[in-house]
């Protein structure tokens, strides 16, 4: 009796460890049950337009991430801003990097927004970075020129951090990775000050910086998030995000011809990552109007090939999501 009374309090005191040992496990993955923020800033209020790019997502823990600025961000005084931590740049196409960018919201029309404001040599991403004191994660050379474009605006130039493909940083809890994207990543010699500048933009040629990046980030509720950049199909889509770290929201780059169509694109999401939900980003085309997705748009042709719901980043409506993918607010899948 003793024997047995002492094998049941051993076997007691085990399972009590092992939970603990979980629990402890969970609350170093998973700190808060919030949900994650995504607010899109396009051209044209509640709209999907041709040059939207931009999204700003917000941790549970207040850590606020600006994605591929762009050109429809007015500068480091937009007003739909706020505080800004983490600057991300796929890659120095002036279209994500910031070539020049919108006066304000609204002008122009959503097919051909008036984007007059020339940022070149510096770019709108860091002029933003460096006005809010972010700092900028990037994979590739592309860290060192944008050291050098931080630096020169009076900036910290180690405020630019690499990270390169298989490595991670993390920041107030949230985790950053960079993975692999089939694109070019020239540097236009319009930001090259000088006559090395000069001279690429007279023959035609761009800078090497490097390959350009997506990112895998993993929130402080859990939620992992692939933002593809511009990108074809790649191997990684499988074997890294959705293998090694389970991404459950996809911002997929759908625009055809530089990128994924919206065939490819959902051959992505239904046959390599499998995601619970899907942001459709980088159309180049009018996709919506009145915030409803147009007929004979790519954007529609994505949607109807999808098997997961896709979320429109109709510019300024904030959706939030679960540590599962799931959307909790703001909410219209297609």
């Amino acid at each position: 009796m003793l024997l047995r009374n002492r094998f049941t309090l051993f076997m007691a005191s085990a399972a009590l460890c092992i939970a603990l040992l979980a629990s402890f496990g969970t609350s170093s993955t998973a700190t808060t049950t919030a949900p994650v923020q995504v607010t899109p800033l396009g051209s044209h209020d509640g709209e999907f337009c041709a040059r939207d790019r931009a999204l700003v997502f917000e941790d549970p823990s207040g850590l606020r991430i600006l994605y591929d600025a762009g050109r429809t961000v007015a500068g480091a005084d937009d007003p739909r801003l706020g505080d800004i931590d983490v600057v991300l740049v796929s890659h120095v196409h002036g279209d994500h990097l910031g070539d020049r960018r919108i006066a304000t919201v609204n002008e122009g029309t959503c097919t051909e927004p008036q984007t007059n404001i020339i940022t070149t040599p510096n770019s709108n991403s860091v002029e933003i970075a460096v006005a809010k004191e972010a700092n900028i994660i990037v994979g590739s050379e592309m860290a060192s020129f944008l050291s050098n474009k931080v630096e020169h605006l009076g900036g910290d130039p180690t405020s630019v951090q690499l990270v390169r493909f298989g490595a991670s940083t993390t920041m107030d809890g949230v985790s950053f990775t960079t993975v692999p994207a089939v694109h070019s990543n020239g540097l236009s010699g319009s930001f090259i000050e000088g006559e090395l500048g000069e001279s690429l933009s007279e023959s035609g040629l761009t800078a090497y910086v490097g390959p350009p990046t997506g990112y895998v980030i993993t929130f402080s509720n859990g939620l992992v998030v692939y933002l593809s950049g511009d990108t074809g199909v790649t191997a990684e889509q499988e074997t890294v995000v959705r293998r090694q770290y389970g991404a459950e929201l996809v911002v997929m780059n759908i625009g055809d011809t530089f990128t994924t169509g919206p065939t490819e694109a959902a051959y992505v999401i239904n046959e390599l990552i499998q995601p619970n939900a899907v942001i459709a980003s980088h159309a180049n085309e009018a996709a919506t109007s009145e915030g409803m997705v147009l007929p004979d748009t790519k954007t529609a042709a994505f949607i109807e090939a999808t098997e997961a719901p896709v979320y429109l980043p109709l510019s300024g409506v904030t959706l939030s999501f679960d540590a599962d993918g799931n959307c909790t607010r703001g909410c219209s899948a297609e």
